[in-house]
């Protein structure tokens, strides 16, 4: 095993774990950042969605090794008080319902406002695949665009 340096949430961090160890649970178990959930293991539920270098990823079959030299967000480095535009029209518009899949809703949603500023309700449908048990998916688009237009307080 050859520790992986990357850089976690803004800081250098590196773990010595087998390579073929799944990023979800370096994070989890070997950091400590539980933000990130697992949900079914085959990266289709995208509760495990964190960022790498930018682009919504799910970490759930993400190879440690494939992060070598770049950058993850997590939930926890997304805004150091919940205050991230997204996550305030998260709480404005009372999105959870159970709530486990709303860190990697979060995650992508953040992402797709990053690279498309004014989403369409279109763009949305296309970006944000996660599932979420709930159905909440109404809440989402609609916090999604709150947070676009910026009215978020």
């Amino acid at each position: 095993m050859a520790p992986v340096s990357f850089t976690l949430n803004g800081k250098p961090a590196t773990v010595d774990v087998a390579p073929d160890t799944p990023l979800l649970w370096v994070l989890r178990d070997t950091l400590s950042l539980t933000g990130t959930k697992f949900g079914c293991g085959i990266a289709q539920c995208g509760a495990c969605t964190v960022h790498l270098d930018g682009v919504a990823t799910r970490t759930c079959v993400l190879p440690i090794s494939a992060v070598a030299g770049k950058t993850v967000t997590t939930i926890e480095g997304l805004s150091s008080h919940r205050d991230h535009p997204v996550q305030r029209a998260w709480i404005e518009g009372d999105v959870p319902q159970c709530g486990y899949c709303q860190s990697g809703q979060i995650m992508a949603a953040a992402a797709l406002l990053a690279k498309t500023p004014h989403p369409t309700d279109a763009d949305i449908d296309a970006a944000m695949t996660n599932i979420c048990r709930c159905g909440t998916y109404q809440r989402i688009r609609a916090a999604i665009h709150r947070a676009a237009q910026g009215s978020v307080t």
